[in-house]
């Protein structure tokens, strides 16, 4: 086995990975090619901390045979073995497919450390798969790049497919030539599924008329990779330039040609985990921005929260948890929706009274406070909208009473009454703001 190129190149890749190694199992014959490579590197490489995971969808009536299949395999190999077990339930119009691979997604953040790798089957001929699968949605440079080598995944992680540039004949020569058990989805044969139509349908048409066809559009993904990798770099740039905090500046934004406004918009909703809305939406974005007044209001719906407007700038508001008031009795109160607020001693406003109560208070925009660097007393609504507080925030700034006296909008006012060099402030972890 360590003299065929297949074990040569995953050798390669492991010696040089940190961390421990995850190999994802569902018990096909990609996976358990690759799983049996991976045990027989850890003999020359022992530091190598090796383990397998299954995910059981349920959807076979076979699910717990392959399942056992695979535990066993493990315990021959003395390969440590996890399974998670889930219900897939479709939602709305996603496809099977694609709910059973998020769900995958999450068992591999469940069950793997941070900093992991995770080690997955997929080869060339699920490349050109997923490209065709991409193509007839109408993707651009970025879905028809297919899959990456390599690809960032969440705390440090990271999703390594060491085949991706082998055939699944090489893969299946292996299996056979090193009389290696696997198991046989019987879905797998079903051409209701796009993937399999093109699997049995269309792709061994096109590679009987076109010799090397699935190497060349193999090849191809590969080329758009690389120059999706190009364009993020003049994203990464753009974005340096139009970037105000978490907000996008408006003005900067449209200084840009067409076609590089859109691209770091792409950029900017991808930073934030939003997904791109449709070409007609994000012209409609676009259109609204570029023959609207400076200030006219923009609210869009998007997949996770709304994109808005307001004083030249572009906002990705999340929905968040409701913000009750509540008493302070700690130097540190954790808020629903994640912030934290602290007292930092210093200048600011004097400590409470014993007989006064200290509270936070949200949404009560008609509170009046005199702040010390302004002139008069006016309501909370007044004094966020002088400082340009966009106002779907200004019911979330925390309002800190003692008794019932407003003394410190926290975050931009204190109370001149109530202002001390040697008392402090409350501050915001804003962390989780966006």
């Amino acid at each position: 086995m360590r003299s065929h190129y297949l074990y040569q190149t995953v050798f390669a890749q492991l010696r040089t990975l940190k961390g421990s190694v995850t190999v994802a199992l569902s018990g096909g014959v990609d996976s358990i090619v690759l799983l049996h490579i991976v045990a027989e590197c850890q003999l020359q490489l022992p530091e190598l901390s090796i383990k397998a995971l299954h995910v059981n969808h349920g959807l076979s009536e076979h699910a717990m045979i392959w399942q056992q299949f695979c535990q066993d395999t493990c315990q021959r190999l003395n390969v440590p073995f996890i399974c998670q077990q889930v219900d897939v339930v479709r939602k709305n119009r996603q496809s099977l497919e694609a709910i059973a691979r998020e769900q995958r997604y999450q068992a591999f953040a469940t069950h793997t450390d941070p900093d992991s790798i995770i080690l997955l089957g997929q080869h060339q001929d699920d490349q050109v798969e997923t490209f065709f699968l991409h193509l007839k949605r109408g993707s651009g440079l970025a879905g028809l790049s297919a899959m990456a080598m390599e690809t960032p995944f969440v705390d440090g992680r990271r999703l390594i497919r060491p085949f991706l540039h082998t055939s699944r004949n090489d893969i299946e020569a292996f299996c056979k030539q090193y009389s290696l058990q696997h198991i046989e989805d019987e879905s797998n044969a079903d051409i209701a599924f796009d993937r399999n139509f093109l699997r049995h349908q269309i792709l061994p048409l096109l590679n009987q008329r076109f010799t090397g066809f699935d190497h060349c559009v193999a090849r191809s993904a590969q080329l758009l990779s690389e120059q999706q990798q190009l364009i993020d770099e003049i994203s990464a740039s753009d974005y340096a330039d139009v970037a105000d905090g978490h907000e996008l500046s408006i003005n900067a934004l449209l200084n840009l040609s067409d076609i590089r406004q859109r691209n770091v918009f792409r950029y900017w909703l991808n930073q934030y985990d939003f997904l791109m809305p449709s070409k007609a939406l994000t012209e409609q974005v676009f259109s609204q921005l570029s023959s609207t007044k400076t200030d006219a209001s923009l609210t869009i719906k998007l997949s996770h929260g709304l994109l808005r407007r307001y004083n030249q700038k572009l906002y990705l508001v999340r929905p968040e948890a409701e913000l009750a008031d509540q008493s302070l009795v700690t130097n540190q109160h954790n808020l629903a929706d994640g912030r934290t607020l602290h007292w930092l001693q210093g200048q600011g406003i004097r400590a409470a009274f014993p007989h006064e109560v200290v509270s936070v208070q949200f949404a009560n925009m008609k509170a009046l406070i005199k702040p010390s660097n302004k002139p008069g007393r006016n309501t909370v609504k007044h004094w966020l909208k002088d400082v340009k507080v966009p106002s779907w925030q200004r019911d979330r700034v925390p309002l800190i009473f003692y008794n019932h006296e407003l003394v410190q909008i926290v975050g931009y006012f204190i109370s001149e009454l109530h202002q001390s060099s040697e008392g402090g402030k409350w501050i915001i972890d804003d962390a989780k703001r966006n």
